[in-house]
């Protein structure tokens, strides 16, 4: 993982010497997920480093995950809205 986002960072650092065109925003644009996938792992094992636990759903069970390893099942995951693909959903805002 560490490797991969090196690679991805120093691909970024030349491409930000480059003038902005449709291509070059597109080639960023792929690299989206990447990073959000590698912000979202950074943020986990951090947290649980942190001695805080994480509440994620496993084989469709919200589960509470401690630094240690230890995970405790809390209740069946129930999905709130099933939402059809290409569905358009309308959220409201409160503030």
């Amino acid at each position: 993982m560490a490797g991969s986002v090196l690679a991805l960072d120093a691909e970024l650092v030349m491409i930000a010497n480059q003038p902005l065109n449709d291509e070059l925003v597109s080639r960023l644009e792929d690299k989206i997920p990447a990073m959000a996938k590698g912000a979202i792992h950074a943020a986990y094992i951090n947290t649980l480093a942190a001695g805080f636990s994480v509440m994620e759903v496993r084989d469709g069970m919200l589960v509470e995950t401690v630094g240690d390893g230890q995970h405790k099942v809390i209740r069946v995951a129930k999905p709130k809205h099933k939402v059809a693909s290409g569905k358009i959903l309308k959220v409201r805002r409160f503030l």
